[in-house]
């Protein structure tokens, strides 16, 4: 008699050959998994992006939404994991503490949430990425490895008047928007 899963990670179809790491708690008593980037990737400075507009001649006065929406529009890490739980679980995507103090960057949602649904979804495999806004006065690089996040598994609980959830899930990221 084998024992079921609960709750972890595993590493995508599309980045099963690149060498990921499979999330790790740093310390005895830590709560957060650290969760590295799959990729290295470049984020752009907020404030260097609104500085080249303006030097553009632009001013705030002509935006039209779709400039305005990518000034500040966040960088989608990708990390090559998806993560496992039981249906009454969630995995928070949080911000390291070192991250705004040390490389400017933020996550611009706060807390990021993978439902139980979201894993092997038929859209993108459960495949999470990091919301990343750098609002630093340079780029920043992430380079693959480097550890951008943490992911802690909690319990949630439901109202006497929950019905159980209108329709399965469809989509990947955003999905339920």
């Amino acid at each position: 008699m084998g024992t079921q899963r609960k709750r972890g990670f595993e590493v995508i179809t599309a980045y099963e050959e690149a060498g990921i790491n499979l999330p790790q708690r740093a310390t005895y008593q830590s709560a957060g998994y650290d969760i590295e980037a799959a990729e290295t990737i470049i984020l752009p400075s907020f404030w260097k992006k609104m500085a080249n507009y303006f030097m553009q001649g632009m001013s705030t006065m002509n935006f039209n939404q779709e400039e305005a929406r990518a000034l500040v529009k966040p960088t989608l890490v990708p990390t090559g994991l998806k993560a496992y739980m039981q249906d009454d679980e969630y995995l928070q995507i949080i911000n390291r503490s070192s991250n705004p103090l040390k490389r400017f960057l933020n996550l611009p949602n706060g807390i990021g949430i993978i439902d139980a649904d979201y894993y092997n979804n038929n859209q993108n495999e459960g495949h999470i990425h990091v919301q990343l806004i750098n609002f630093g006065p340079f780029d920043q690089t992430i380079q693959k490895g480097d550890r951008i996040a943490q992911g802690i598994f909690a319990s949630f609980l439901k109202t006497d008047q929950d019905k159980g959830g209108l329709e399965e899930r469809q989509g990947g990221f955003g999905s339920s928007d």
